[in-house]
């Protein structure tokens, strides 16, 4: 063991690792600010641990897109330990002259990081914990007692959305006439769905959500009355010693419970011409991105048109990697790639200023990224999507879903791309979304 800010480190093993991971997120949610990210099992070269937990606050940092980054750097400069947080899609508006006038529900702030006074790591049975060592070991010894009950039940909660689905079909439409024009060449158009005056089970909400949809990059953020309940499959950045590591999804089908059909679902896929050209077209938008961090010539593609399989849908993502130069630092190259090409479109800038014309709500958390930097200068963060946010203090419930807008897309089947991805919160909310009249 050894001292760290009155705490002490220290590694033990358990034999429950979920009933653990259960009984310790619980214990977090006591906490105004938490954080708990979870690979559930899923693992790829780049995995550093399964699940990271962490509590309190010793110091956090809360601004608005302006000189966040800036001010996100000397922040992390003060705490050179863990800190995690979460950065706002509407930061693009610091990066580049652009503005975000939609209405917003969730009152997130556009960039909110905090160095925790207690984390636990969990690689295999092992844990590493650096904090309340006594509160955390009692959650150990509470391994052989009884699995924690999940009985909870939810109200059905009725959604309303931003577009109905012929208004959504025609806004697709529009949006092709600014490809065929040439002002852009592919974008990513979101809607939003929406509760008011709600209440919810935050935690409980996302235990279900979680077992509906196991996802690598799983996400539960409170931040005082606020909460981010995520089962995003996406990574948007990785550091990795001098490597960056960018995987952006681009390509959705179904899953289906006949294993011959599925695979054929799997080489539908594959071989979709228009799953393929936006895939490629983010791709090297990544690749672009990436050059602004880049050692010269070590901008690659690892993988292309690799194809995961999660339990609601199948997911294209392609791997892009380069050598990080030495005089960029972790920030600078999150600031140079954001907002992360799979939830733009190109030209970057172009898409979007059009998707903020088009679009009628403030993305806000959603198309932002989060996730952490570690004490030995890596970091890991996702994309938010798949993802609930919700508001305690207004009562305001809201998730949004996008799809990729290529020359060749077809409005009908983009609507039901986004019926797809929603399909796992509509399932753990209990109903359907109730559309507005035309």
């Amino acid at each position: 063991m050894f001292l760290v800010d009155y705490f002490y480190s220290v590694i033990i093993r358990v034999s429950n690792v979920q009933l653990f991971k259960q009984r310790a997120l619980q214990w977090a949610n006591t906490f105004d600010t938490a954080c708990y990210l979870d690979s559930n099992n899923f693992t790829d070269l780049y995995s550093k641990f399964d699940t990271l937990i962490a509590t309190g606050t010793k110091a956090n940092i809360t601004t608005k897109a302006g000189t966040a980054f800036e001010d996100l750097s000397r922040f992390k400069e003060q705490n050179p330990g863990f800190i995690i947080g979460l950065l706002g899609y509407d930061l693009k508006n610091e990066l580049e002259d652009l503005t975000s006038n939609n209405t917003d529900g969730t009152g997130f702030p556009d960039l909110y990081f905090f160095s925790p006074r207690t984390t636990i790591t969990i690689k295999g049975n092992e844990i590493e914990i650096v904090g309340d060592i006594d509160t955390v070991a009692k959650l150990v010894e509470a391994e052989a007692l009884e699995p924690l009950s999940d009985s909870a039940s939810f109200n059905p909660i009725n959604l309303t959305a931003r577009f109905n689905r012929q208004e959504y079909i025609d806004t697709v439409n529009n949006i092709k006439q600014h490809i065929a024009r040439g002002d852009i060449y592919v974008t990513n158009f979101c809607q939003e769905f929406y509760a008011e005056d709600v209440h919810i089970e935050p935690l409980a909400l996302f235990n279900k959500l979680n077992s509906v949809s196991p996802t690598p990059f799983s996400t539960y953020f409170k931040w005082k009355g606020n909460y981010i309940i995520c089962a995003s499959p996406e990574r948007f950045l990785a550091k990795r010693g001098n490597k960056l590591i960018s995987q952006p999804i681009k390509g959705t089908a179904r899953r289906d419970s006949d294993s011959a059909i599925d695979q054929t679902i799997i080489e539908e896929l594959r071989n979709h011409p228009k799953e393929l050209q936006e895939n490629v077209m983010i791709v090297d938008l990544v690749r672009n991105d990436l050059t602004h961090s880049a050692k010269p010539g070590t901008v690659k593609i690892e993988e292309l048109f690799g194809i995961q399989s999660f339990k609601q849908v199948h997911q294209m993502v392609s791997t892009v990697v380069c050598e990080l130069r030495d005089d960029i630092s972790p920030i600078e190259a999150i600031n140079n790639t954001f907002p992360m090409g799979s939830m733009t479109g190109a030209p970057k800038i172009s898409a979007m200023q059009l998707m903020e014309q088009y679009e009628r709500s403030k993305r806000g958390v959603y198309s932002g990224a989060i996730g952490y930097f570690s004490p030995d200068g890596d970091f890991d963060f996702n994309v938010v999507i798949r993802t609930l946010l919700y508001n305690s203090a207004n009562k305001y419930l809201s998730f949004h879903v996008g799809s990729a807008i290529t020359y060749h897309a077809d409005a009908e089947s983009e609507y039901e791309e986004c019926m797809l991805k929603a399909k796992a919160i509509l399932e753990v909310l209990g109903q359907a979304p109730v559309y507005p009249q035309s």
